[in-house]
């Protein structure tokens, strides 16, 4: 016990949850704005309270992409990448207008903004034959594209709102992609705002073992449990250290093993780690009382009563620190 690096019988979860709740009430709704991508990331309270519910989709989900070694220190290399992996559907480069009584929709290609894209009226016309099958007649001359089809209204809507969602070039969910140089290391990368890893995967110029995103569940989905608590402590951290808030490292891998202790990333809240505690009281004392207590009235669940907050609420002696000592007398 005397070489323990913590004092025998210490509520190491509760100090846990201390140090990390108590800097949580100083601390700011801003934004981070985050080199290359042109939008504010949030920081702080809503990134933390997005972290600790264990949320599917963040709010602003950011993804780092390293090529393959023999192309990190090459800009053109990583521009041109860039650029490739930029999701664009038609709806981003043109005007989609219908006429219904004439049974038309006619497309206006936004020249200038598709140009500096690399994408060509002949392209949306390609991508359109595709993404529509043999549905209607399409028609292209200038700047405008003419799909005709005899059919209903709600038919042409439907085909309208398909036209819209045509993918032209990129990757799905990625958008505003930018090549960042980070002098410390002395290469390029790419980062893009959103995450799309399945389809990364696909690009052999990237280095996959490289790749980082910040939306933890498709890190646990990809690479595992562990990376994904790793990308948990990080998150965490991050925050914290962005706010100007110094929090033991220890105290954040604690929480960030206790939330994937089962195997994947649960959240702290009712419906993770303090929706499945051992105790009814413990589970009643935090959201939902009735129904805890109803359920377990009904399957005749027994209480240990081995936890602080069960202890508390009837009025026993916790078995933390100086409570957890049984004396026997002789």
């Amino acid at each position: 016990m005397a070489k323990k690096l913590v004092d025998p019988g210490e509520a190491v979860g509760i100090v846990a949850a201390q140090s990390l709740g108590e800097p949580g009430t100083q601390m700011t709704m801003r934004t981070f704005h985050y080199a290359g991508v042109a939008e504010q990331v949030p920081t702080g309270l809503p990134r933390l309270i997005e972290l600790v519910d264990a949320r599917k989709e963040p709010a602003n989900a950011i993804t780092d992409i390293y090529l393959v070694p023999e192309y990190v220190k090459d800009q053109k290399k990583n521009e041109e990448i860039a650029s490739a992996l930029e999701y664009i559907s038609l709806a981003d480069v043109c005007h989609v207008t219908e006429n219904f009584e004439k049974h038309e929709i006619r497309i206006k290609v936004d020249m200038k903004f598709a140009q500096s894209k690399g994408i060509t009226v002949k392209d949306i016309v390609s991508k359109m034959k595709e993404g529509l099958g043999k549905v209607g007649k399409i028609k292209s001359k200038n700047d405008q594209v003419l799909f005709q089809m005899n059919t209903s209204f709600a038919k042409l809507r439907k085909i309208t709102m398909k036209i819209k969602a045509i993918p032209l070039k990129g990757v799905k969910g990625l958008t505003r992609v930018t090549v960042v140089y980070d002098k410390k290391a002395d290469e390029y990368f790419i980062r893009a705002a959103g995450s799309n890893l399945h389809d990364l995967k696909k690009i052999e110029e990237i280095d996959y073992s490289r790749i980082y995103t910040n939306n933890v569940h498709e890190i646990e989905k990809h690479f595992g449990v562990e990376a994904a608590r790793n990308a948990l402590l990080k998150e965490i951290k991050q925050v914290m250290d962005l706010q100007g808030l110094l929090v033991d490292v220890r105290h954040i891998m604690l929480i960030s093993d206790a939330m994937c202790a089962r195997g994947f990333v649960e959240p702290v809240g009712r419906h993770g780690l303090s929706g499945r505690k051992s105790s009814v009281l413990a589970r009643a004392a935090f959201e939902e009382t009735v129904k805890h207590l109803v359920n377990a009235s009904l399957d005749g669940e027994e209480d240990p009563l081995s936890g602080v907050t069960e202890n508390i609420i009837i009025g026993q002696t916790v078995k933390l620190g100086t409570g957890k000592v049984k004396l026997m007398m002789r």
